[in-house]
């Protein structure tokens, strides 16, 4: 029987916080939440905190508490594994309000993937597959930052972690069964380490779509434009499309104008083209004289490129079945075309794991037989 009181306890004292987490730092492990606002700002607001320890639910008021000290030395304490789903923004919002961010973690969405259920399960529906538990979802579009919060608010929070060691317990089984718990800590690895080091401001221009069609000046031009944009939106905290739009900075680095009456567009206009014309223009005007310009992106694939990635995306499958795993957690999409576009493909990122031997070599000897196959002047079927 399924024994967790839900009712959430809510903790706005330093010496509270203090006590709990003492507490906490004696388990094997706790759950672990967290509730933020994001909708005007680059960087998320933390509002809350929320904690299970398997039999109560904790509601941190962050907003209250002046000394977080003890929490952020709970998340630190690597003895603690701290239970979460889908965790990616929680370690931002964490690593924002503590300037730490939790180690080890367990993601029951990870795991529940691994373990055959599916790619990209919701927290409720986890628990109903595999608890049985129905969970409301009426307030995911709160305003967390409001105080005091309303009881179905913090009913809302407490029931995000009061499930969660339970999920555990039945993951933890499930994984060591099918071996693959060594997986499952290896994934959660890759996400700290990816929290720890977010991708740089200057290589934000690759993610601009179409960026691939521009080469030379045109290039280092959306290069300095975007990370412009990515460090004053950091330094601002404003959404990047609120300081200045991605297709904007595509036109710009295209047209690459010269004058301040050259500049004015649709969404470069007004107050945005007064407050940072002259910026733009001091930007493009150094990028056009650069030495070093940066590589041409990789293009669309060719049709040979696109046949060659149906046949991966074919063996992804297969693999997928015999393994009972969802294909979207052996290789994503961009993996396989960049295994497909390069000279010379290798297994990087996140196919040098476990994904290797499971679907990164397979992968690597159908790309051999498919070259071996056009050198010999053999046609695809």
């Amino acid at each position: 029987m399924i024994n967790v009181d839900t009712t959430p306890i809510w903790i706005d004292s330093a010496e509270q916080l203090a006590e709990l987490c003492a507490r906490w730092r004696q388990q094997n492990a706790v759950a672990l939440d967290t509730e933020f606002m994001r909708s005007r700002t680059f960087f998320p607001q933390p509002a809350l905190v929320q904690v299970g320890d398997g039999e109560r639910c904790y509601l941190i008021d962050n907003l209250a508490i002046k000394n977080l000290q003890p929490l952020r030395e709970l998340l630190l304490d690597t003895s603690v594994t701290k239970i979460m789903h889908s965790c990616s923004e929680d370690l931002e919002t964490l690593e924002r309000l503590l300037g730490a961010i939790p180690e080890p973690i367990f993601d029951t969405q990870i795991a529940a993937a691994l373990t055959g259920m599916g790619a990209g399960l919701g927290y409720a529906p986890t628990v109903k597959e595999l608890l049985n538990i129905d969970l409301p979802k009426s307030e995911t579009r709160s305003d967390w930052l409001q105080r005091p919060l309303s009881d179905a608010q913090k009913n809302y929070a407490a029931l995000d972690v009061a499930w969660l060691p339970l999920l555990y317990g039945v993951l933890v089984k499930r994984l060591r069964e099918q071996e693959r718990l060594e997986w499952l800590q290896e994934d959660c690895a890759a996400l700290v380490a990816a929290a720890r080091n977010p991708q740089p401001p200057e290589l934000y221009y690759q993610k601009v779509k179409g960026a691939w069609r521009l080469r030379g000046k045109q290039l280092a031009a959306l290069q300095d434009l975007c990370t412009w944009r990515e460090r004053e939106a950091r330094l601002r905290d404003l959404p990047r499309n609120h300081l200045l739009k991605e297709n904007v900075c595509m036109n710009l680095a295209q047209q690459l104008p010269q004058h301040k009456a050259t500049l004015a567009q649709p969404g470069l206009e007004g107050r945005t083209l007064r407050e940072h014309g002259d910026t733009l223009l001091q930007i493009i005007a150094s990028a056009s004289e650069r030495e070093e310009i940066p590589p041409r992106l990789p293009q669309p694939l060719s049709r040979r490129q696109g046949e060659w990635l149906k046949l991966l995306r074919q063996e992804v499958n297969a693999i997928a079945e015999l393994e009972h795993l969802p294909p979207e957690i052996l290789v994503r999409k961009k993996e396989l075309e960049v295994l497909v576009q390069a000279p010379r493909p290798e297994l990087q990122g996140r196919l040098e794991g476990w994904r290797g031997d499971v679907i990164g070599k397979p992968l690597l000897e159908v790309l051999k037989t498919l070259r071996d196959e056009e050198g010999k002047g053999t046609s695809i079927k």
